[in-house]
């Protein structure tokens, strides 16, 4: 074959550095875009955060409210309130703990101290170190606490934990069933036990033995708790011999027990959130801002850019091309905000009535309608609802909590599922505990109010809510 020359005419599309690195910043978190801020500020010379002063701080209304994330399944959205002096009192002694004034001697600023904790294992090894027992039996009760879960379970049994002893050791089963009880002698109460019932019974065995209806509890946990766990209220009575009086004691004094005793020592942390958007109500209109606490403080190292501009030489062109990455995140940094404070407007547009009245008014909105309404792609929607918030007077909301599926009316309109949801969190809230509603039950309430749901439609939003099911709601 004869080799020519063709033209050919194609489009593609190309992703430069800066469109790259703009979409990336866009799917961030708060907390990721800040890392990422701080790696990029320790790598590039010509770039800095600005002074405290040269921006606004965080809004009043953020700093005035602390509040929690509200899940997928609804939350109250409760705002908490800034405490007050009373609250600052400890032990109610206003004398006690009173802050100082001006003419004090001590620092006006106190730093805050951390609470010094200790954890179950460490907890119950210095429980150990006070029992006046041999080394030997020492070291095996030191075992089994280090063989303990968080919740202060011995999930192994007593069988596998001889054999992980070494031979020369000589360990019987009597030895470590011994050491066991003195395990289960410590504090707190219930601690090595190997199931549920088993801890019950050592906080039951615990009580004195004047505490009203202590052995029929006992009797209950050691033998009946799957029936109490079933609410099978009337095989009780049977069984224990007693009345609605006497089971009625036996299952409230079996509730204030602690089925997880070790769980007081694990170090768990509430989960806060800084909102990137904040909603308030301004002139009767529900309006979006930014919150500026959220936002990195970017701006170019002056002295480097003007070194820059004065000698353009081909030995500062490593300096040139941060220079231009600088500009590149600075302005893809405020783009991302203000594609968020976009989406988020647009949303608060649509779910206006949610503002005003709650969960029950929120409408069903799916990426599309906010893509089309803004002309951006949905998967640019997507990206800027994930891990980004918003502060509302009802509580603080990932962007896409707005977003949900639809039901039917019989209307021929739609009604969002989170508040059918909220709907139903209200039927089971004013229920009758002893005459609990069923979910067909709910199905018709909703259907005479025009929205058409099935039973199992209800059901799975009645788990997603965390609603047990009727038999277990079901009171005495």
């Amino acid at each position: 074959m004869k080799p020519t020359l063709q033209l050919k005419l194609s489009q593609h599309l190309t992703l430069t550095p800066q469109l790259q690195q703009s979409i990336r910043l866009l799917q961030l978190s708060t907390l990721e875009l800040n890392a990422e801020v701080e790696r990029l500020l320790q790598e590039n010379p010509l770039l800095e955060k600005a002074d405290d002063e040269e921006s606004g701080g965080p809004p009043r209304e953020f700093l005035a409210t602390v509040t929690p994330v509200a899940s997928d399944g609804g939350a109250d959205g409760v705002e908490e309130r800034p405490p007050d002096a009373a609250d600052l009192i400890v032990g109610g002694d206003s004398d006690w703990g009173s802050p100082a004034g001006p003419g004090d001697d001590d620092d006006d600023t106190f730093l805050p101290q951390q609470v010094a904790t200790s954890s179950l294992r460490d907890h119950l090894n210095a429980q150990l170190a006070l029992l006046n027992l041999p080394l030997r039996d020492r070291q095996i009760v030191a075992a089994l606490i280090d063989a303990l879960d968080e919740d202060g379970y011995l999930q192994t049994t007593l069988e596998e934990l001889l054999e992980l002893f070494p031979e020369e050791l000589e360990i019987d089963a009597d030895e470590l069933s011994i050491a066991l009880k003195h395990l289960q002698n410590m504090e707190p109460a219930g601690v090595g036990a190997r199931d549920a019932a088993e801890c019950l019974s050592l906080q039951l065995k615990g009580l004195p033995e004047s505490t009203p209806f202590r052995g029929e509890a006992l009797k209950l946990v050691q033998h009946h708790l799957p029936l109490l766990a079933a609410r099978d209220f009337g095989k009780l009575k049977r069984l224990l011999h007693a009345d609605d009086t006497c089971l009625r004691g036996v299952r409230t004094l079996i509730t204030s027990l602690n089925p997880r005793p070790g769980a007081g020592f694990s170090k768990t942390e509430a989960n806060y959130v800084i909102p990137d958007v904040v909603v308030r109500k301004l002139r009767g209109r529900w309006m979006a801002a930014l919150n500026e606490a959220a936002m990195p403080k970017l701006r170019l190292n002056r002295i480097y850019a003007d070194i820059l501009t004065r000698n353009r030489e081909a030995s500062n062109q490593q300096l040139a091309a941060q220079l231009q990455e600088a500009k590149w995140l600075i302005r893809n940094v405020q783009q991302r905000f203000e594609t968020i404070l976009r989406v988020s407007q647009a949303i608060v547009d649509r779910q206006r009535h949610f503002f005003e009245h709650g969960e029950v008014a929120m409408r069903p909105m799916v990426l599309r309608e906010i893509a089309e309404i803004l002309g951006l792609h949905e998967s640019t929607i997507s990206r800027v609802t994930t891990q980004k918030y918003m502060l509302t007077s009802r509580g603080t909301y990932e962007l896409k909590y707005f977003f949900g599926s639809h039901v039917a009316t019989d209307t021929g309109g739609a009604a969002s599922a989170t508040a059918i949801r909220a709907l139903i969190k209200q039927l089971i809230g004013a229920e009758d505990p002893k005459a609990p509603l069923t979910d067909s039950r709910i199905a018709d309430l909703l259907g005479d109010q025009g929205i058409l749901v099935a039973r199992r439609t209800i059901a799975k939003y009645r788990e997603a809510l965390q609603i047990p099911p009727v038999n277990v709601r079901k009171a005495m």
